[in-house]
Protein backbone atom coordinates (compact mmCIF):
# COMPACT_ATOMS: atom_id res chain seq x y z
CA UNK A 1 0.00 0.00 0.00
CA UNK A 2 1.34 3.11 -1.13
CA UNK A 3 2.35 6.03 1.62
CA UNK A 4 -0.48 8.56 1.73
CA UNK A 5 0.76 12.19 0.42
CA UNK A 6 -0.30 15.21 1.57
CA UNK A 7 0.46 18.30 -0.15
CA UNK A 8 0.24 21.73 -1.25
CA UNK A 9 1.28 23.43 -4.57
CA UNK A 10 4.96 24.28 -4.51
CA UNK A 11 5.88 27.68 -4.43
CA UNK A 12 9.30 26.44 -6.36
CA UNK A 13 11.99 29.38 -5.65
CA UNK A 14 10.44 32.32 -4.11
CA UNK A 15 11.47 36.52 -3.58
CA UNK A 16 12.32 36.23 -0.22
CA UNK A 17 14.00 32.78 -0.64
CA UNK A 18 15.37 32.61 -4.19
CA UNK A 19 17.26 28.95 -3.06
CA UNK A 20 14.21 27.23 -1.64
CA UNK A 21 14.00 23.51 -0.98
CA UNK A 22 12.66 20.75 -2.44
CA UNK A 23 11.38 18.99 0.86
CA UNK A 24 9.81 15.75 1.42
CA UNK A 25 8.71 15.37 5.08
CA UNK A 26 8.44 11.29 5.64
CA UNK A 27 5.96 11.07 8.98
CA UNK A 28 3.93 8.08 10.71
CA UNK A 29 1.52 9.38 12.63
CA UNK A 30 0.60 8.26 15.55
CA UNK A 31 -3.42 7.43 16.53
CA UNK A 32 -5.58 10.56 17.65
CA UNK A 33 -6.40 8.38 20.41
CA UNK A 34 -3.53 9.43 22.55
CA UNK A 35 -2.51 12.88 21.43
CA UNK A 36 0.93 13.98 20.25
CA UNK A 37 3.02 16.84 20.30
CA UNK A 38 5.20 15.20 17.80
CA UNK A 39 2.17 15.32 15.35
CA UNK A 40 1.23 19.03 15.80
CA UNK A 41 5.35 19.73 15.54
CA UNK A 42 5.59 17.89 12.10
CA UNK A 43 2.33 19.97 10.83
CA UNK A 44 3.51 23.23 12.35
CA UNK A 45 6.63 22.58 10.98
CA UNK A 46 5.24 21.63 7.08
CA UNK A 47 3.77 25.44 7.44
CA UNK A 48 6.42 26.52 8.67
CA UNK A 49 8.60 25.69 5.77
CA UNK A 50 6.01 26.33 3.19
CA UNK A 51 5.55 30.19 4.58
CA UNK A 52 9.53 30.53 3.91
CA UNK A 53 8.68 29.63 0.19
CA UNK A 54 9.87 25.77 0.28
CA UNK A 55 8.34 23.19 -1.46
CA UNK A 56 7.16 20.68 1.02
CA UNK A 57 4.79 17.32 0.78
CA UNK A 58 4.03 15.36 3.78
CA UNK A 59 4.32 11.63 3.22
CA UNK A 60 2.68 10.07 5.91
CA UNK A 61 0.99 7.03 6.98
CA UNK A 62 -1.90 7.43 9.75
CA UNK A 63 -2.30 4.53 12.25
CA UNK A 64 -5.82 5.77 12.57
CA UNK A 65 -6.42 4.55 9.09
CA UNK A 66 -4.48 1.59 8.76
CA UNK A 67 -5.37 0.08 12.37
CA UNK A 68 -8.45 -1.10 11.37
CA UNK A 69 -6.94 -3.63 8.49
CA UNK A 70 -6.84 -7.14 8.87
CA UNK A 71 -3.98 -8.39 10.56
CA UNK A 72 -2.00 -5.16 11.29
CA UNK A 73 -0.80 -5.56 14.39
CA UNK A 74 1.19 -8.63 13.45
CA UNK A 75 2.47 -6.98 10.11
CA UNK A 76 3.78 -4.15 12.17
CA UNK A 77 5.01 -6.11 14.36
CA UNK A 78 7.09 -7.38 11.28
CA UNK A 79 7.99 -4.27 9.96
CA UNK A 80 9.38 -3.26 12.65
CA UNK A 81 11.51 -6.35 13.65
CA UNK A 82 13.06 -6.73 10.39
CA UNK A 83 12.88 -3.23 8.84
CA UNK A 84 10.91 -4.76 5.73
CA UNK A 85 7.47 -3.67 4.20
CA UNK A 86 5.57 -0.02 3.90
CA UNK A 87 8.42 2.10 2.10
CA UNK A 88 7.71 5.78 1.05
CA UNK A 89 10.39 5.09 -1.93
CA UNK A 90 8.24 5.27 -4.72
CA UNK A 91 6.77 8.38 -3.44
CA UNK A 92 9.58 9.83 -2.84
CA UNK A 93 11.18 8.98 -6.27
CA UNK A 94 8.31 10.64 -7.69
CA UNK A 95 8.68 13.49 -6.54
CA UNK A 96 12.37 13.72 -6.16
CA UNK A 97 13.55 15.76 -3.44
CA UNK A 98 16.45 17.93 -2.40
CA UNK A 99 16.08 16.58 1.17
CA UNK A 100 14.02 13.69 2.94
CA UNK A 101 13.17 14.68 6.67
CA UNK A 102 12.38 12.18 8.29
CA UNK A 103 10.45 12.31 11.68
CA UNK A 104 8.59 9.29 12.70
CA UNK A 105 8.94 5.80 11.14
CA UNK A 106 7.40 3.86 13.75
CA UNK A 107 5.31 1.64 13.16
CA UNK A 108 3.86 2.15 10.00
CA UNK A 109 6.90 2.61 7.85
CA UNK A 110 9.96 0.28 7.38
CA UNK A 111 13.28 1.41 7.41
CA UNK A 112 15.35 -0.92 4.36
CA UNK A 113 14.08 1.49 1.95
CA UNK A 114 16.79 4.11 3.57
CA UNK A 115 19.95 2.50 1.93
CA UNK A 116 18.01 2.75 -0.78
CA UNK A 117 17.53 6.44 -1.12
CA UNK A 118 20.69 7.94 -3.02
CA UNK A 119 19.61 11.46 -2.27
CA UNK A 120 20.09 13.65 1.52
CA UNK A 121 18.28 12.67 4.57
CA UNK A 122 17.65 14.46 7.95
CA UNK A 123 15.85 13.12 10.60
CA UNK A 124 14.54 14.69 14.05
CA UNK A 125 14.95 12.69 16.94
CA UNK A 126 11.60 13.66 18.91
CA UNK A 127 12.53 11.06 21.70
CA UNK A 128 14.72 8.08 22.38
CA UNK A 129 12.79 5.40 20.46
CA UNK A 130 15.83 4.39 18.07
CA UNK A 131 17.47 2.76 21.70
CA UNK A 132 14.92 2.44 23.75
CA UNK A 133 11.64 0.56 23.22
CA UNK A 134 9.75 2.99 25.34
CA UNK A 135 11.09 6.01 23.86
CA UNK A 136 11.51 7.39 27.35
CA UNK A 137 14.42 6.05 28.72
CA UNK A 138 12.32 5.56 32.07
CA UNK A 139 11.51 2.52 33.77
CA UNK A 140 10.35 1.76 37.22
CA UNK A 141 10.19 5.07 38.13
CA UNK A 142 13.33 6.25 37.29
CA UNK A 143 16.40 6.80 34.53
CA UNK A 144 16.68 3.90 32.61
CA UNK A 145 19.88 3.82 30.12
CA UNK A 146 20.47 0.09 30.17
CA UNK A 147 19.86 -0.68 26.59
CA UNK A 148 22.16 1.96 24.74
CA UNK A 149 24.64 1.28 27.62
CA UNK A 150 24.56 -2.33 25.99
CA UNK A 151 22.58 -4.63 28.29
CA UNK A 152 20.05 -4.69 24.82
CA UNK A 153 17.69 -6.97 26.19
CA UNK A 154 16.67 -5.30 29.14
CA UNK A 155 13.28 -3.98 27.30
CA UNK A 156 12.57 -7.51 26.47
CA UNK A 157 13.20 -8.78 30.15
CA UNK A 158 10.71 -5.78 31.60
CA UNK A 159 8.72 -5.07 29.03
CA UNK A 160 9.16 -1.92 28.38
CA UNK A 161 6.93 -1.35 25.56
CA UNK A 162 3.07 -1.08 26.56
CA UNK A 163 4.20 -3.35 29.65
CA UNK A 164 4.31 -6.24 27.34
CA UNK A 165 7.47 -8.81 26.27
CA UNK A 166 5.39 -9.65 23.10
CA UNK A 167 4.87 -6.37 22.10
CA UNK A 168 8.55 -5.06 22.96
CA UNK A 169 10.07 -8.36 21.56
CA UNK A 170 10.10 -6.33 17.42
CA UNK A 171 11.79 -3.20 18.95
CA UNK A 172 13.83 -5.12 21.22
CA UNK A 173 15.01 -7.33 17.97
CA UNK A 174 15.13 -4.30 15.81
CA UNK A 175 17.59 -2.92 18.47
CA UNK A 176 19.78 -5.73 19.28
CA UNK A 177 23.13 -4.71 17.06
CA UNK A 178 22.96 -0.72 18.67
CA UNK A 179 23.47 2.75 18.35
CA UNK A 180 25.81 1.87 15.89
CA UNK A 181 23.71 -0.16 13.70
CA UNK A 182 20.84 1.79 13.83
CA UNK A 183 19.22 2.37 10.16
CA UNK A 184 18.30 6.24 10.62
CA UNK A 185 20.82 7.10 12.53
CA UNK A 186 23.22 5.09 10.44
CA UNK A 187 21.79 6.92 6.97
CA UNK A 188 20.91 10.19 7.88
CA UNK A 189 23.29 13.22 7.28
CA UNK A 190 22.25 15.36 9.69
CA UNK A 191 20.60 13.94 12.86
CA UNK A 192 18.29 17.11 14.45
CA UNK A 193 18.28 17.12 18.64
CA UNK A 194 15.90 19.19 19.86
CA UNK A 195 17.51 19.78 23.32
CA UNK A 196 20.92 19.82 25.32
CA UNK A 197 20.10 16.96 26.96
CA UNK A 198 19.28 14.98 24.28
CA UNK A 199 22.25 15.89 22.17
CA UNK A 200 24.20 15.00 24.98
CA UNK A 201 22.80 11.39 25.72
CA UNK A 202 22.95 10.65 22.27
CA UNK A 203 26.37 11.43 21.91
CA UNK A 204 26.90 9.05 24.95
CA UNK A 205 25.23 6.35 23.23
CA UNK A 206 27.43 6.70 20.23
CA UNK A 207 25.66 8.69 17.58
CA UNK A 208 29.03 11.03 15.94
CA UNK A 209 29.39 14.61 17.34
CA UNK A 210 29.07 15.81 13.45
CA UNK A 211 26.14 14.21 12.62
CA UNK A 212 24.35 15.83 15.64
CA UNK A 213 22.31 19.58 15.14
CA UNK A 214 20.35 21.28 18.38
CA UNK A 215 17.18 22.78 17.19
CA UNK A 216 14.43 23.33 19.87
CA UNK A 217 10.79 23.21 18.49
CA UNK A 218 8.38 26.22 18.06
CA UNK A 219 5.04 27.20 18.63
CA UNK A 220 4.05 30.10 15.88
CA UNK A 221 1.93 32.86 16.38
CA UNK A 222 -1.15 32.39 14.25
CA UNK A 223 -1.48 28.31 14.96
CA UNK A 224 -4.11 27.14 17.60
CA UNK A 225 -1.77 26.91 20.00
CA UNK A 226 -0.50 30.13 20.34
CA UNK A 227 -3.43 32.27 18.23
CA UNK A 228 -2.52 35.94 17.39
CA UNK A 229 -4.77 38.64 19.22
CA UNK A 230 -5.30 36.43 21.87
CA UNK A 231 -7.57 38.37 24.95
CA UNK A 232 -5.93 39.74 28.46
CA UNK A 233 -6.71 37.70 31.01
CA UNK A 234 -10.10 38.65 33.23
CA UNK A 235 -9.16 40.80 36.42
CA UNK A 236 -8.48 38.66 39.33
CA UNK A 237 -7.92 35.33 36.97
CA UNK A 238 -4.55 34.03 37.81
CA UNK A 239 -4.79 31.99 41.03
CA UNK A 240 -4.73 28.69 39.46
CA UNK A 241 -2.01 26.65 38.56
CA UNK A 242 -1.98 24.10 35.79
CA UNK A 243 -0.61 20.62 34.23
CA UNK A 244 -1.29 19.86 30.56
CA UNK A 245 0.15 16.17 29.74
CA UNK A 246 -0.23 12.98 29.36
CA UNK A 247 -1.93 11.07 32.75
CA UNK A 248 1.12 8.59 32.80
CA UNK A 249 4.40 7.35 35.23
CA UNK A 250 6.83 8.91 32.95
CA UNK A 251 5.14 12.65 33.10
CA UNK A 252 5.37 12.53 37.23
CA UNK A 253 1.82 13.57 37.54
CA UNK A 254 0.71 11.46 40.29
CA UNK A 255 4.04 12.16 42.83
CA UNK A 256 2.48 15.66 42.08
CA UNK A 257 -0.79 15.43 43.13
CA UNK A 258 0.31 13.00 46.06
CA UNK A 259 2.70 16.22 47.06
CA UNK A 260 0.10 18.77 46.23
CA UNK A 261 -0.50 20.75 48.78
CA UNK A 262 -4.18 20.38 50.22
CA UNK A 263 -5.98 23.78 49.06
CA UNK A 264 -3.79 25.44 46.52
CA UNK A 265 -5.31 25.15 42.87
CA UNK A 266 -4.15 23.46 40.03
CA UNK A 267 -6.27 22.59 37.11
CA UNK A 268 -5.13 18.84 35.55
CA UNK A 269 -5.98 18.82 31.33
CA UNK A 270 -5.35 15.55 30.15
CA UNK A 271 -5.64 11.60 30.42
CA UNK A 272 -4.14 8.61 30.23
CA UNK A 273 -3.66 5.17 32.17
CA UNK A 274 -3.54 6.89 35.34
CA UNK A 275 -6.34 8.81 35.24
CA UNK A 276 -8.54 6.79 38.06
CA UNK A 277 -5.54 6.76 40.41
CA UNK A 278 -5.38 10.64 39.84
CA UNK A 279 -8.64 11.04 40.97
CA UNK A 280 -8.26 9.39 43.89
CA UNK A 281 -4.35 10.92 45.14
CA UNK A 282 -6.29 14.72 44.14
CA UNK A 283 -6.14 16.67 46.59
CA UNK A 284 -9.03 19.34 47.46
CA UNK A 285 -8.53 22.33 44.87
CA UNK A 286 -7.38 19.96 42.37
CA UNK A 287 -9.99 19.80 39.19
CA UNK A 288 -9.48 17.06 36.58
CA UNK A 289 -10.51 18.80 33.68
CA UNK A 290 -9.80 15.85 31.31
CA UNK A 291 -8.75 16.11 27.11
CA UNK A 292 -8.40 19.46 25.83
CA UNK A 293 -8.16 20.70 22.17
CA UNK A 294 -4.67 22.59 21.40
CA UNK A 295 -7.31 25.57 21.07
CA UNK A 296 -8.66 25.14 24.07
CA UNK A 297 -5.67 24.88 26.27
CA UNK A 298 -4.43 28.14 24.69
CA UNK A 299 -7.18 30.04 25.45
CA UNK A 300 -6.95 28.98 28.86
CA UNK A 301 -3.50 29.72 29.32
CA UNK A 302 -3.24 33.53 29.70
CA UNK A 303 -4.92 32.72 33.25
CA UNK A 304 -2.93 30.71 34.86
CA UNK A 305 -0.26 31.66 37.80
CA UNK A 306 2.42 29.20 36.24
CA UNK A 307 2.54 25.87 34.46
CA UNK A 308 3.43 22.76 36.48
CA UNK A 309 5.53 20.23 35.00
CA UNK A 310 7.09 17.53 37.01
CA UNK A 311 8.18 15.02 34.35
CA UNK A 312 10.34 12.47 35.76
CA UNK A 313 11.92 11.33 32.85
CA UNK A 314 14.67 12.97 30.59
CA UNK A 315 12.36 14.31 28.28
CA UNK A 316 14.35 14.34 24.42
CA UNK A 317 12.80 17.85 24.10
CA UNK A 318 11.14 20.94 25.81
CA UNK A 319 7.48 19.95 25.86
CA UNK A 320 5.29 21.67 22.97
CA UNK A 321 3.14 22.75 25.79
CA UNK A 322 5.85 24.26 28.00
CA UNK A 323 6.45 26.62 24.87
CA UNK A 324 2.67 26.93 24.49
CA UNK A 325 3.02 28.74 28.58
CA UNK A 326 5.54 30.44 27.49
CA UNK A 327 3.91 32.15 23.97
CA UNK A 328 1.45 33.01 26.75
CA UNK A 329 3.54 34.73 29.29
CA UNK A 330 2.96 31.74 31.51
CA UNK A 331 6.28 30.81 33.45
CA UNK A 332 6.78 27.18 34.06
CA UNK A 333 8.10 25.39 37.68
CA UNK A 334 9.63 22.70 36.60
CA UNK A 335 11.00 19.15 38.07
CA UNK A 336 14.54 19.21 37.39
CA UNK A 337 15.85 16.50 35.57
CA UNK A 338 14.11 16.90 32.05
CA UNK A 339 14.97 19.58 29.00
CA UNK A 340 12.35 21.27 30.19
CA UNK A 341 13.95 22.19 33.80
CA UNK A 342 17.32 23.21 31.64
CA UNK A 343 15.39 25.67 29.29
CA UNK A 344 14.08 27.12 32.51
CA UNK A 345 16.95 27.27 34.12
CA UNK A 346 19.00 28.87 31.59
CA UNK A 347 16.47 31.11 30.19
CA UNK A 348 15.04 32.67 33.35
CA UNK A 349 11.67 31.57 32.48
CA UNK A 350 10.12 29.93 35.75
CA UNK A 351 11.73 27.97 38.51
CA UNK A 352 12.91 24.55 39.25
CA UNK A 353 12.36 22.35 42.72
CA UNK A 354 14.43 19.18 43.08
CA UNK A 355 11.27 17.27 44.63
CA UNK A 356 8.10 16.27 46.28
CA UNK A 357 9.22 17.48 49.53
CA UNK A 358 10.18 20.92 47.76
CA UNK A 359 7.13 21.25 46.21
CA UNK A 360 5.37 23.40 48.84
CA UNK A 361 7.96 25.99 48.98
CA UNK A 362 8.85 26.11 45.53
CA UNK A 363 4.99 26.73 44.94
CA UNK A 364 5.41 30.43 47.47
CA UNK A 365 8.23 31.37 45.98
CA UNK A 366 6.97 30.83 42.56
CA UNK A 367 3.37 32.71 43.59
CA UNK A 368 5.66 35.85 44.62
CA UNK A 369 7.87 36.00 41.52
CA UNK A 370 6.24 34.38 38.60
CA UNK A 371 4.23 37.89 37.92
CA UNK A 372 7.59 39.28 37.14
CA UNK A 373 8.37 36.79 34.81
CA UNK A 374 5.19 36.96 32.11
CA UNK A 375 6.75 39.58 29.87
CA UNK A 376 10.38 38.06 29.59
CA UNK A 377 8.57 34.56 28.78
CA UNK A 378 7.07 35.90 25.69
CA UNK A 379 10.58 37.84 24.64
CA UNK A 380 12.31 34.64 25.06
CA UNK A 381 9.69 32.54 23.06
CA UNK A 382 10.24 35.35 20.19
CA UNK A 383 13.43 35.38 20.79
CA UNK A 384 14.73 31.36 21.22
CA UNK A 385 11.15 29.98 19.83
CA UNK A 386 10.37 31.34 17.08
CA UNK A 387 8.84 29.84 13.85
CA UNK A 388 11.59 32.25 11.83
CA UNK A 389 14.31 31.27 13.65
CA UNK A 390 13.22 27.58 13.68
CA UNK A 391 13.15 27.78 9.82
CA UNK A 392 16.89 29.83 9.23
CA UNK A 393 18.28 26.68 11.61
CA UNK A 394 16.59 24.07 9.44
CA UNK A 395 17.48 25.75 6.41
CA UNK A 396 21.32 25.40 7.48
CA UNK A 397 20.51 21.64 8.81
CA UNK A 398 19.66 21.08 5.15
CA UNK A 399 22.13 22.83 3.48
CA UNK A 400 24.92 20.87 5.38
CA UNK A 401 23.04 17.78 4.83
CA UNK A 402 23.04 18.45 1.25
CA UNK A 403 27.21 19.30 1.12
CA UNK A 404 27.25 15.84 3.37
CA UNK A 405 25.62 13.79 0.77
CA UNK A 406 27.48 15.49 -2.24
CA UNK A 407 24.31 16.77 -3.86
CA UNK A 408 24.30 20.27 -5.17
CA UNK A 409 22.50 22.51 -3.46
CA UNK A 410 19.13 24.46 -5.94
CA UNK A 411 20.23 26.39 -8.22
CA UNK A 412 19.07 30.67 -7.48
Amino acid sequence: MPAQEETRPGTGTSPSNPAAYRVALVHSFYSSRRPSGENAAVLDQAEALRAAGHDVTLVAAHTDDLETERGYTLRAAVRVATGRGRSPLADLRRLDPDVVHVHNLFPNFATDWLDRWPGAVVATLHNYRPVCAAATLFRDGKVCTACPDGDRWTGLRHGCYRGGRGATLPLAWAGRRGTAAHPLLRRAQRLVTLSERSRDLYLRFGVPPEKLALLPNFVAPGSPAAPEGRTAPAPGAGTRWVYAGRLSEEKGILPLLRSWPEGEPLDVIGSGPLESACREAAPGGVRLLGTLSRREIAARLPHYTGMVFPSACPESATALVCQEALAAGVPVLALAGSAAADSVRRDGTGSVYGGSDELPYALAAARERFPLLRERCRRVHAERYSARSWTAGMEAVYAQALARAGVAEPAC
